[in-house]
């Protein structure tokens, strides 16, 4: 059995896949404020779902800057500088994987195209901003550090990082809604236009084939997705710099999960 582990801001979730890559069972728990706390109740779950049975990797996705199975920083949690894996270690002797929520979430989405991209730029906005750079179908280990919702971007008369302005959260504080709750069609142009600087600073780096949009306001794409376009294509040039496809993430509710299987089954097999 590989267990799975989608740790997010509020809540984590662990599934228990079988051999056939099937979720066999699951369970949520609101994720703890305090790292410990959370170990402990990660731990309980885990022995509760897997009674009985053999472990034969251990998949965990954080969201933060993961090094080695160390975590180096987890802003929305506010956690840093822990090692998630030893500390797993300690309790379980299957293989342990620990990586990017983002990552994982883009090598999900990656897989699920019907043609597989060379690269493929996976976005989620949400709480913040995160970033998952998937090369034919594979996590790319030299971005999988990179953190796209840190860039530093120009924002009314100063500098700003992308998600401290163009996330939910700060959709939240600047239109006092959630994106489900917004239908103002111009608040959705405003929200386009914050979500296309960054779009248009990350594309010459990239050149994805393909960015996947998921998290609780990628969810609404339908809503700003013509304002999107038509903000990229007035300020880009279209020669040097195309514009790559733009779609909405298949799964975003599981998308971590299955990524979190599809890695474990990409390691244990190398």
């Amino acid at each position: 059995m590989i267990v799975t582990v989608d740790t997010g801001g509020t809540k984590t979730l662990v599934a228990v896949f079988d051999t056939d890559g099937k979720i066999v069972t699951e369970q949520k728990f609101p994720t703890p404020v305090a790292i410990n706390d959370y170990l402990v109740e990660l731990k309980q779950t885990i022995d509760t779902l897997t009674a009985g049975l053999s472990i034969t990797c251990l998949s965990v996705a954080l969201p933060g800057i993961i090094e080695h199975g160390h975590m180096t920083w987890a802003g929305n949690l506010g956690w840093h500088d822990t090692d998630i894996k030893g500390l797993l270690s300690d309790h379980y002797s299957c293989p342990i994987i620990v990586e990017n929520d983002a990552n994982l979430a883009g090598l999900a989405e990656a897989r699920a195209l019907e043609v597989l991209p060379n690269i493929c730029l996976y976005v989620t906005v949400s709480t913040g901003i995160g970033t998952g750079i998937v090369t034919n179908g594979k996590i790319d280990p030299n971005f999988s550090r990179s953190e796209g919702g840190q860039i530093i971007l120009e924002h009314e008369d100063g500098f700003a990082r992308w998600e401290t302005f163009a996330s939910g959260k700060a959709m939240l504080a600047k239109y006092g809604k959630l994106a489900s709750e917004i239908e103002d069609d111009s608040i959705w142009r405003a929200v386009a236009r914050d979500l296309a600087k960054g779009f248009m600073t990350l594309i010459p780096i990239l050149r994805p084939d393909v960015i996947v949009l998921g998290g609780g306001v990628g969810a609404h794409f339908e809503k700003f997705e013509t304002h999107l376009l038509e903000i990229m294509k007035a300020n880009m040039n279209s020669k040097s710099t195309p514009i790559p496809t733009i779609i909405k993430a298949a799964h975003p509710e599981e998308a971590v999960i299955y990524g979190c299987y599809y890695h474990a089954i990409d390691v244990t097999a190398a």
